[in-house]
């Protein structure tokens, strides 16, 4: 009996040991590695960030989902400054001539959202012109009554920093206010009632998916994964620029911490997220974007002291571990990323071989994720 017991005791301090060690971070510089891997196969793939980008049909390549990998690029470049990765965003820059697609009289979200790193790129050396037609843009909605363009909460997280960065560096009001109106909009209005659910404390996509019209096969309401994780991004980007003086500041954070506890019952025990975050059957199975867009969120707000650290940095560990364990290939691809979208059964099957139809915004969620839990060490 005395055996059976000291054994017994000994399994279960091997499994709290293994269990501990499983809940650590990767060091510093294993992080970086993993980073720099993931993003030179990209750099290597892509050598010349002017080049269009051909899918079912050719685009530029200063649409939204590079715009997205350059947002990751930027974060890496800010704690690790390798000139190459600064000179390879000033580059797609330059190819653009610092313009959107559809110009500077584009309203589109997406479109705007390469004026985020154009933005960082001026904040680096001052260029006007990087600064300029971006500027432009978002000057001309300013000047508008027009505040229902972001009807698709992915349009929040292309649009709302380019709105913070401005207010900033000219130190102009005028861009928080039609920032607000424009999110209060999307919060309030689109769909009926909004596309915030202040019940479930998540975002549904746009107006298709509004509950109880929409419902996933078990019932639940349809909260995409990604979706929601463009809208934790877009609140934690505004949120580290906008003065706290604002008058919506507040909004903003709360949105941000209710979003958080949400997410946080809704991780699986693998340390990844649903596509569909209310119905883990639906196209249940590992994803890359979602889950690399919430561990960002999360580390970001313990970083900044609005998330428990005790109670969320346990699932930051657990999910990038998982990110890198299950997702990194040898070369540097990302697996189970899902393609463009706008809902979980997009671009099934996600599996680790599958080459998404874009691979730039996948690889730009993860270098924000790693990025800002490199910071947590």
């Amino acid at each position: 009996m005395k055996n059976t017991l000291t054994k017994l005791a000994f399994f279960l301090l091997l499994i709290a040991s293994i269990s501990a060690t499983a809940q650590q971070l990767p060091n510093k510089k294993d992080m970086l590695a993993t980073m720099h891997l993931a993003n030179t196969y990209f750099m290597n793939k892509w050598p010349d960030a002017g080049k269009t980008v051909t899918t079912n049909k050719e685009r530029p390549s200063n649409l939204w989902t590079r715009a997205v990998y350059y947002e990751g690029l930027m974060a890496l470049y800010n704690i690790d400054k390798e000139k190459i990765n600064y000179e390879y965003a000033v580059q797609w820059g330059e190819k653009h001539q610092w313009d959107l697609w559809g110009g500077i009289r584009s309203r589109s979200a997406d479109n705007q959202c390469a004026g985020q790193t154009y933005i960082d790129l001026y904040l680096v050396d001052k260029k006007e012109e990087r600064i300029k037609n971006i500027k432009a843009s978002i000057d001309a909605m300013v000047q508008s009554d027009k505040k229902d363009d972001w009807s698709w909460i992915d349009a929040l997280q292309m649009s709302m920093p380019v709105f913070a960065r401005l207010g900033v560096i000219y130190k102009d009001t005028a861009y928080f206010r039609k920032m607000y109106d424009m999110y209060a909009f999307t919060k309030y209005n689109h769909g009926g009632n909004g596309l915030y659910d202040a019940k479930t404390h998540l975002w549904w996509r746009d107006k298709d998916f509004v509950f109880p019209a929409y419902k996933e096969p078990n019932g639940e309401g349809c909260y995409w994964s990604r979706g929601n994780g463009w809208v934790v991004a877009a609140l934690i980007r505004v949120l580290q620029l906008l003065p706290k003086s604002d008058p919506h500041y507040k909004e903003y954070e709360t949105d941000y911490k209710d979003m958080c506890h949400a997410l946080l019952p809704l991780q699986r025990e693998d340390g990844f997220w649903n596509v569909s975050l209310k119905d883990p059957n639906h196209f249940g199975g590992k994803e890359l974007t979602g889950t690399s867009l919430f561990t960002y969120g999360f580390a970001w707000g313990i970083r900044n002291g609005l998330l428990d650290k005790k109670t969320f940095q346990p699932v930051v560990v657990k999910a990038w571990n998982a990110l890198v364990k299950d997702c990194v290939h040898p070369n540097g691809m990302l697996g189970y990323v899902q393609g463009t979208g706008k809902e979980p059964k997009e671009a099934q099957p996600v599996s680790y071989d599958r080459i998404p139809d874009f691979e730039d915004f996948g690889l730009g969620s993860f270098l924000l994720a790693g990025s800002e839990v490199y910071k947590l060490k």
